[in-house]
């Protein structure tokens, strides 16, 4: 594998160290090759080599220039004011003050560095004009009108650095931002999956593990009575446990992504139960010993009921009979499944524990109707199976209520929307 060298880098105090010296040499040097043979008003030599100093301090601030921006500004500022003032010989004199102003404009916070340089230059344009009133011969002034031009493109060229910097950061928090929301949006639609996933396995074993623990002990009972009883019973066990298999290995290959190409049994592609299954779940539960009414109202011209809404009315029906069959035994229930133009209303109503009866496939003992079984447990905690029938209601946008009755027994009822949230007048 090709390995690609790193570039070399220095560290930014080496890079400011060896411009700093750069910038020296160039004041120095610079101005003292352009004064060769020309007669100066005041040579770098003069009132103990301060033209020197001048040039050599200012130049050597930029060491500190992005450490402390305003105090180089200041120092390279002073030193032009006082080195024109005292009519040193012009020359390359101001590359440290133009650095500086860079420096500023590129490093500062923006409004409060831009005040800063914009105050720095309007005294400097002042005294470099008043330094240069009598200055011969009068053409020289347009190096004067130069170093002005050239500090408002230094502070000019270090703010635009600046703002692409800022522009640049932005957008780097605005990806990572984005990065972090499509994460956080993936982990909370896999935890959605999951709660769906969920519920339809627990709606599928408890309902079918309610029927067979009911018919297992009808055929425990009547088997050497009347094996007749008996094996109808183990029937309906076979039949139960094989849809439960059959919905199970559906909601296993929608896990699996499975594609379908898979003939076995041809059920990784089952649907999952809507409307269509409710008289076969009624049969059921008529089979387990519920004494289940259904009624269906609807008006002459019924609303399609979309297949999610579909799914969860049978998911809350199933859910509500295996209650039944779990905590009270056999019953009167009452389905009602009203389909208006809006809406679904499913409603589930049970008559709570009845009297003994003769009959092989007896009932548990009676128990006061004021005291459903399902009304202890539901009011203190409710259970997984109305947590699960609630969230599949607020997930279509519908609610449940689910409480027992003033004379017993227990109601479920769910209003289900047909239309999408906020597609109603």
């Amino acid at each position: 594998m090709e390995h690609r060298a790193a570039p070399l880098r220095l560290p930014a105090p080496a890079q400011d160290a060896l411009l700093a010296l750069f910038i020296t040499v160039m004041q120095v040097q610079g101005t003292v090759v352009r004064n060769i043979g020309e007669v100066v008003q005041r040579p770098l030599t003069d009132l103990g080599h301060l033209g020197y100093a001048l040039l050599i301090a200012s130049g050597l601030a930029i060491v500190v220039r992005r450490r402390w921006p305003v105090p180089v500004l200041l120092i390279t500022a002073l030193a032009s004011l006082v080195y024109y003032s005292l009519d040193f010989p012009d020359g390359p004199g101001w590359l440290a003050l133009f650095v500086a102003l860079y420096t500023l404009a590129a490093y500062g916070d923006g409004r409060r560095s831009l005040l800063i340089t914009g105050a720095g230059i309007a005294v400097l344009t002042v005294s470099w004009l008043v330094a240069a009133a009598d200055i011969e011969p009068r053409a020289a002034i347009g190096w004067v009108f130069f170093r002005i031009g050239a500090s408002v493109m230094s502070a000019a060229l270090g703010e635009s650095v600046r703002s692409r910097r800022f522009i640049a950061a932005e957008a780097q928090h605005r990806a990572e931002r984005a990065e972090r929301t499509r994460e956080e949006e993936a982990r909370a639609r896999a935890d959605a999956e999951r709660l769906r996933i969920a519920r339809e396995v627990h709606d599928t074993v408890a309902h079918a593990i309610a029927i067979i623990n009911v018919q297992s002990g009808v055929t425990a009972h009547v088997l050497d009575k009347r094996p007749d009883m008996a094996r109808e019973a183990l029937r309906v066990i076979e039949q139960t446990s094989s849809r439960a298999l059959q919905e199970m290995r559906a909601i296993l290959g929608v896990l699996r992504g499975d594609d379908g190409d898979n003939d076995e049994d041809n059920t990784g592609r089952m649907p999952y139960p809507g409307l269509g299954q409710i008289d076969e779940l009624a049969a059921k539960a008529r089979e387990a010993g519920l004494d289940l009414t259904l009624e269906e109202i609807s008006p002459t011209a019924p609303a399609p009921v979309p297949s999610a809404v579909s799914s969860a009315a049978y998911r809350i029906l199933q859910e509500s009979i295996t209650n039944v069959i779990r905590h009270v035994g056999p019953t009167r229930v009452t389905v009602v499944l009203k389909a208006g133009a809006e809406d679904l209303e499913v409603r589930v109503t049970d008559e709570g524990p009845q009297t003994v009866s003769g009959d092989a496939r007896a009932n548990p003992p009676a128990r006061s109707p004021a005291r459903h079984p399902l009304s202890a447990s539901r009011s203190a905690q409710p259970g997984r199976g109305i947590l699960g029938m609630r969230e599949r209601c607020h997930l279509l946008g519908g609610e449940l209520d689910a409480a027992p009755l003033p004379g017993g027994g227990f109601e479920v009822n769910a209003r289900l929307p047909l239309l999408p949230n906020g597609s109603r007048a």
